[in-house]
C-alpha cells in the first residue's frame, strides 16, 4: 500500500522559462490527484492493470497519444510527459511505469500509423482501454539492435514472424504489441520492420514471465509461426530502427524526469527524516554534516533538472517549428537521461545512509527507491550507450 507521502522540498522549478502555463497546469492538477490515490502494488501485474485503468479515468493517458486520436495535445509533447513523469514517479515508480508505457509502446503508432491504425489503438491506449508494450529487445540484440535474429518473411497475405523478444514491460499483460523484426536478414539496422501485433494471434507465448528487484511486468516473447495481416504493418518497410529511434527520442528525456521524480522523494523522505530523527540532545538536521549532505543532493537534482527540462524544451521546439533544433536533440536527451539517472541514484543512495538501518528494512520508501532506480540506469539505453551518443555529438562538433 502507498504510504504517507512528504510535500516536495520545493515546486520552484515549474516557474523556469522552459515551461508555459498549459505545462504547469498538469504538474498542479497532478499533484493532488496522485496524493488521493492508494494501490496494493504487492502484485505488480494487477498493480499496473489498476494503476492504466485510474491513469485512463483520470485523463492522464490523453498526454500519451496525439489529439487526432482524443489527446490532450495535439501531438506528443515532451515537456507534458516530463512533468508528468516526474510527478508519477515522485509518488510511485509502478504508476509512472504505467503511464510511460502507453506512450513509449504505442509511440511508433503515434509516428508512422496509418489513420485506421491510430483509430483502432490510439484511442483505446489514451482511455486506458488497451495496454500498449513495445518489443525491441532480445536475447543477444539489447544495445546492439543490428544484431536482432527476430525474422518476418512475407507470405501470400500478410507475414510470419518467427523468434523472440525478451525483457519486454507489460509482457503478458498488455494487449498488443509493436515488434520490431527483421525483414532483410543481411540489412543491418536498415533491414528492420516493425508490426502491431495483438496479444491473443496464434502463435505468441507471453507466458515467460522475468522477475526483477523491482517488480514490474516484464516478459520473454515467443513467436512461433505467428501470422499477421499485411495491415499489421507499422511504417515502411526496412524503416523500424530509424522509427524506433524516434520513439525512444521522444521518451528519454522522460526517463531523465522519471528519475528526478524519486531523486526529489528521497531528497523529501531524507528532510522529514532528519528534522525529526533526535540524538545527541538535537535532531539529525541540526548536523552541519547532515546539512552538507542534504545541499549536495538538493543540487545534484536540481543540476539533472536543467538537463532534462533543456533535452524536453529542444524537442519541443524543434517539433513546432518544423526546423532544426538549436543544437543536437539526441545528444541532449542521453545527457538527460544519463545525469538525471546517474544523479538520482546517488541522492537515493545518500537518502539511505542517513536513514541508517531503516534504510535497508524492507517495506521503507527508501528501501523501495533504492531497488526501482536501479533499473533506470539500463533501460531505453544504459548510461554507456548515452556516454557514446554525446561523445559522437561532440566530435561532430
Amino acid at each position: 500500500m502507498m504510504t504517507k507521502i512528504p510535500a516536495p522540498p520545493s515546486t520552484a522549478h515549474l516557474a523556469l522559462p522552459f515551461f508555459d502555463e498549459a505545462h504547469r497546469a498538469i504538474a498542479r492538477d497532478l499533484l493532488p490527484w496522485c496524493a488521493a490515490q492508494e494501490v496494493d502494488e504487492r502484485d505488480d501485474r494487477a498493480a499496473c492493470r489498476e494503476w492504466v485503468r485510474r491513469l485512463g479515468d483520470g485523463g492522464w493517458l490523453r498526454y500519451a497519444v496525439p489529439g487526432s486520436a482524443g489527446g490532450a495535445l495535439e501531438r506528443l509533447d515532451s515537456r507534458a510527459l516530463v512533468l508528468l513523469r516526474e510527478t508519477l514517479g515522485y509518488h510511485s515508480p509502478l504508476a509512472d511505469f504505467a503511464f510511460a508505457m502507453q506512450g513509449l509502446g504505442s509511440g511508433a503508432i503515434t509516428l508512422a500509423g496509418t489513420p485506421e491504425q491510430q483509430s483502432q489503438y490510439l484511442t483505446a491506449v489514451g482511455k486506458g482501454d488497451k495496454i500498449a508494450a513495445f518489443a525491441l529487445s532480445e536475447p543477444d540484440a539489447g544495445s546492439d539492435v543490428a544484431a536482432m535474429a527476430m525474422r518476418a518473411e512475407p507470405t501470400a497475405d500478410g507475414w510470419l514472424l518467427n523468434g523472440q523478444k525478451t525483457w519486454i514491460s507489460n509482457g503478458g499483460i498488455a494487449d498488443f504489441y509493436c515488434v520490431f523484426a527483421k525483414t532483410d536478414p543481411t540489412g543491418g539496422t536498415r533491414g528492420i520492420t516493425v508490426f502491431i501485433v495483438d496479444a491473443t494471434t496464434p502463435g505468441l507465448d507471453t507466458s515467460e514471465h522475468i522477475d526483477v528487484m523491482a517488480p514490474h511486468p516484464l516478459a520473454t516473447l515467443r513467436f512461433d509461426n505467428c501470422v499477421v495481416p499485411r495491415t499489421a504493418q507499422l511504417g515502411e518497410v526496412n524503416g523500424g530502427f530509424k522509427l524506433a529511434m524516434r520513439t525512444l527520442d521522444i521518451f528519454r528525456a522522460s526517463v531523465a524526469a522519471a528519475a528526478l521524480g524519486m531523486g526529489r522523494r528521497a531528497l523529501a523522505e531524507a528532510i522529514a527524516h532528519a528534522k525529526g530523527r533526535r540524538m545527541f540532545g538535537q535532531t539529525l538536521a541540526d548536523f552541519q554534516l547532515t546539512q552538507a549532505k542534504l545541499g549536495e543532493m538538493a543540487a545534484l537534482i536540481d543540476s539533472a533538472a536543467l538537463l532534462t527540462y533543456r533535452a524536453a524544451w529542444m524537442r519541443d521546439d524543434a517539433e513546432q517549428r518544423g526546423a532544426a533544433a538549436v543544437g543536437d536533440v539526441s545528444a541532449a536527451a542521453a545527457m538527460a537521461k544519463m545525469c538525471a539517472t546517474e544523479n538520482a541514484s546517488r541522492v537515493i543512495d545518500m537518502a539511505l545512509q542517513m536513514h541508517g538501518g531503516l534504510g535497508v528494512k524492507v517495506g521503507t520508501k527508501i528501501e523501495s527507491l533504492y531497488r526501482d532506480i536501479r533499473s533506470l540506469r539500463i533501460y531505453e539505453g544504459a548510461t554507456e550507450v548515452q556516454q557514446l551518443i554525446i561523445g559522437k555529438s561532440v566530435l561532430r562538433g
